[in-house]
């Protein structure tokens, strides 16, 4: 009897009771917070802006003529023309340089006349494929951080009073660069010579060249009288000291002249003569004229955007959004 007691107070409890504290608890379950699962939940990130789609005629080697995608372009002309080990800022500073000279290029035709940039450094810009980088010992990072640079300045170029302006660059200046005008005869506002300072420990910075009379005379094609020491006469310099005029066995030859005759890296240098050997000592590589690479590089280290490096090596030019439609008209 005692037991049927039990079971009927059991069976009392299971059917009375039970059933509301199962009701309270999913109750409660459904006011609680939901545990969230951070693995499973998208990542938001912030937009990033678009990139601009610009054409460009690319002369190859084999004199075929292919038009690319800008930016495609661009990661492979700033792997070729700059370290990539070279701060993210002077990166950027490198790509809109060579994304106005290849617009202004597709603009004007350029000097291959059809609008075409070729791939050689010594008459436009040099490019270097992804693929033959990789080839090269490049690496994976180092792409991807050139491609990034590129894509940060998607579609931005130099203007100067609304035009496109010539945007010169090269590798190191010894120091200052120099005055278009001293190079090339032809004045640009833009492109006037200011300091260059940090570039101390470019590959480049200062080399030595070493000429027998014999080779001095024959690189200049003269005969010249008595001893080495006694050819050079005065010199002037220009505003970013190159040499603007140098008298040599009572001929005057232009420092334009003398580093394209001796094969020098520069227009700046100083000679030292004696009997037997003639030492001259260059300072920078190349024309040295717009956008000194290593000084771009030194401007990034001490915190200068790309925006600083390229307001102070092409002075009085601005940032513009290359607008594609106008491009094709010829206007920016």
């Amino acid at each position: 009897m005692r037991s049927i007691w039990k079971d009927i107070l059991t069976a009392l409890f299971m059917g009375m009771v039970l059933p509301g504290l199962v009701l309270n608890g999913a109750v409660m379950a459904l006011d609680a917070p939901v545990e969230t699962q951070p693995q499973n939940q998208p990542v938001l990130q912030s937009p990033q802006r678009q990139t601009v789609s610009l054409p460009v005629l690319v002369r190859h080697t084999d004199g075929t003529v292919e038009q690319m995608d800008m930016d495609d372009y661009l990661t492979g002309v700033v792997l070729a023309e700059m370290p990539a080990s070279f701060e993210t800022e002077a990166l950027k500073a490198q790509s809109v340089a060579a994304r106005t000279y290849a617009c202004k290029a597709y603009q004007t035709g350029g000097k291959h006349a059809d609008g075409s940039v070729c791939t050689q450094s010594t008459c436009c810009q040099a490019y270097l494929p992804q693929k033959e980088y990789l080839l090269q010992g490049g690496t994976v990072e180092n792409v991807s951080k050139v491609r990034a640079a590129v894509e940060a300045t998607s579609g931005y170029v130099l203007t100067y009073e609304g035009e496109l302006i010539e945007a010169t660059y090269f590798s190191c200046s010894g120091g200052s660069t120099e005055d278009a005008a001293a190079v090339w005869g032809a004045e640009f506002p833009y492109l006037q010579a200011v300091e260059s300072p940090g570039e101390e420990d470019a590959a480049h910075f200062s080399d030595t060249f070493t000429f027998s009379p014999e080779a001095f005379q024959e690189a200049l094609g003269v005969t010249l009288e008595g001893s080495p020491s006694g050819w050079f006469g005065a010199a002037s310099f220009t505003d970013g000291g190159g040499i603007e005029s140098m008298d040599i066995g009572g001929k005057l030859y232009t420092g334009v002249q003398l580093r394209s005759l001796l094969d020098l890296p520069s227009t700046d240098f100083t000679v030292s003569a004696g009997d037997e050997r003639i030492v001259i000592t260059t300072y920078g590589y190349g024309h040295r004229v717009g956008m000194s690479q290593y000084g771009a590089d030194a401007m990034a280290i001490t915190g200068s955007s790309y925006a600083d490096i390229l307001a102070y090596y092409y002075q009085g030019t601005e940032l513009t959004l290359m607008d594609p439609e106008k491009l094709e008209n010829g206007g920016t």
